[in-house]
């Protein structure tokens, strides 16, 4: 198997600061057309997502599971099937494995779904979503509207239609 990873906030919708509110989500443009397109192409769709917002206690994690159903039953209305979402709900000071830059939600995945990791692709937008994909052995990584520097190579796009190959 493989599969395509995304970061939720600033991938998937537009990062607001703790989108913890339907009424606050918002879908990027072209991240169903994405999808689709690898969908189609035989790749499991996965989230992997850091929830500080949770660990800080300024929203619950029942707010994010609710949100979450949101986004997913979007995606369906869409002809897309998230195949599963993991994150990371703890406190960024707690300094825990699962938090990326950290790889581990991306091991989790691969032990799940028996995913090849080196044939998949992580679109995120922060350097630590580039760097987790990278510590997990994913070498087809894009950044979308980043131009921090670091020293492996990542695909930078304006766009998320650049994915798509």
């Amino acid at each position: 198997m493989k599969a395509l990873f995304l970061d939720r906030d600033g991938v998937i919708n537009i990062d607001k600061n703790y989108v913890y509110k339907i009424e606050d989500f918002e879908f990027i443009d072209d991240i169903f057309k994405v999808c689709k397109y690898y969908q189609d192409k035989g790749y499991l769709i996965i989230v992997v997502t850091n929830q500080t917002g949770i660990g800080l206690n300024l929203y619950t994690l029942d707010d994010f599971l609710t949100v979450n159903d949101f986004m997913i039953k979007g995606f369906k209305d869409h002809g897309v099937v998230v195949d599963d979402v993991f994150y990371c709900p703890h406190n960024p000071n707690l300094n825990c494995e699962c938090r990326k830059p950290k790889p581990k939600l991306f091991f989790i995945a691969k032990a799940k779904y028996n995913i090849d990791l080196n044939e998949s692709i992580m679109i995120g937008d922060k350097i630590t979503d580039a760097q987790a994909a990278h510590n997990a052995g994913i070498k087809e990584i894009y950044l979308i509207n980043n131009d921090q520097e670091f020293d492996f190579d990542c695909n930078r796009i304006k766009s998320l239609l650049e994915v798509i190959k």
